[in-house]
């Protein structure tokens, strides 16, 4: 991976990989930087150049990486049919002799993940995943449930949500953009998209496999990659192509972004030169060589301080939403049980009285007679 420097000599910095890197994401927050090579995680340390830690959880090759729009949780899918949602803070804190535990796995698809997305909302989001399966899912990674499964009549190789999460946009492998609109009536678990009945409901243009999108934040633009060799832009409201743009080779990343403040200044440099990333452990490091390279940060790990991390209160604050969540559902049970025992001496009351003006009103009737 080449990573140029700002400044007239464009120098590249060349960082090496204990592997091939199939996949690569980095935290909204700029701290960590994820990759999958082969069928393992890496997560790096973007101060540092740190290697925090290695995951070894899936059995086949990584395909696809994407964090939460908080930085505190993150989600792998791989050839293994399997899609993980992992905890940052449970990563960073877990000892050196264990592995972490996944807070969630999925393993509803039956073939490759091909891509993966997750909306806004932290820990509350939901996530949307593609398969060659032929289905594109929709999940909550709070709880891990399944939201919504769509059958189509092709491969799905990407993925993505609007902003407002309205709509789930899905690439297929015929180079056909299928628009699944989520708020649709009646909610249902499962449903197929049938593509002579929803015509009006897909992008078509490109001549091979979408691999990937991208929607603008105002909802009305979405960027789709092929390996047709063309980047198009389309305007979502009438499936129009607005622009092409050819490039000389198979598209495998595009993405729309807002631009950097100094972009354009030819005379902005970074403050911080990027090191280059260690291919061991931060742990098994030995002490000499990281004495000698001068001061070291390590944000968000080991911090000494007697203030909450930010990954400490990210995680605090989701588990008190979790036990809220099952007081609440164990609450309602206990108002239920209480509503009853209630109701239920009422009715023995309202028996006892009647049994009094039954037995009065014999009475009266016997006297008088």
């Amino acid at each position: 991976n080449a990573l140029p420097s700002s400044g007239l000599d464009q120098l590249q910095q060349k960082i090496i990989c204990p592997g091939p890197v199939t996949c690569l994401t980095a935290a909204p927050n700029g701290l960590y930087i994820l990759a999958g090579i082969a069928e393992s995680i890496y997560l790096w340390e973007v101060s540092s150049g740190n290697l925090l830690a290695i995951l070894n959880r899936h059995y086949q090759d990584l395909t696809c990486l994407a964090f939460t729009d908080d930085s505190s949780h993150f989600l792998s899918g791989a050839k293994d049919c399997l899609v993980i949602v992992w905890s940052l803070y449970s990563v960073l804190q877990v000892e050196d002799a264990q592995s972490p535990e996944p807070r969630h796995v999925w393993s509803r698809h039956s073939l490759p993940i091909t891509d993966l997305c997750c909306g806004v909302g932290g820990p509350m989001a939901r996530a949307a995943t593609a398969s060659l399966d032929q289905t594109a899912k929709l999940w909550e990674i709070s709880s891990g449930n399944l939201l919504l499964s769509v059958v189509f009549d092709v491969s799905i190789m990407s993925v993505i949500l609007d902003l407002a999460e309205y709509h789930m946009f899905c690439g297929g492998m015929d180079g056909s953009i299928f628009q699944v609109d989520l708020c649709s009536w009646p909610v249902q678990r499962e449903r197929g998209f049938q593509s002579e009945q929803e015509n009006g409901k897909i992008f078509k243009g490109h001549r091979n496999q979408v691999t990937c999108l991208s929607v603008s934040t105002d909802g009305s633009l979405l960027l789709s990659g092929s390996h047709d060799e063309t980047v198009r832009l389309w305007d979502i409201q009438s499936k129009q192509c607005l622009r092409t743009v050819n490039y000389k080779g198979p598209i495998t990343n595009a993405f729309i972004t807002l631009a950097p403040a100094n972009m354009l200044n030819p005379d902005s440099k970074p403050r911080v030169p990027l090191p280059k990333f260690s291919r061991h452990l931060h742990s098994t490091e030995s002490t000499e060589s990281s004495a000698s390279e001068g001061l070291t940060l390590c944000l968000g790990l080991h911090q000494k301080g007697s203030g909450e991390s930010y990954l400490e209160k990210a995680e605090r604050l989701y588990l008190q939403m979790c036990s809220t969540r099952e007081k609440n559902l164990m609450g309602d049970q206990e108002q239920l049980k209480i509503q009853v025992t209630e109701l239920e001496e009422e009715v023995s009351t309202l028996r006892k009285i009647n049994k009094s003006l039954f037995d009065f009103s014999s009475c009266i009737i016997t006297t008088a007679k």
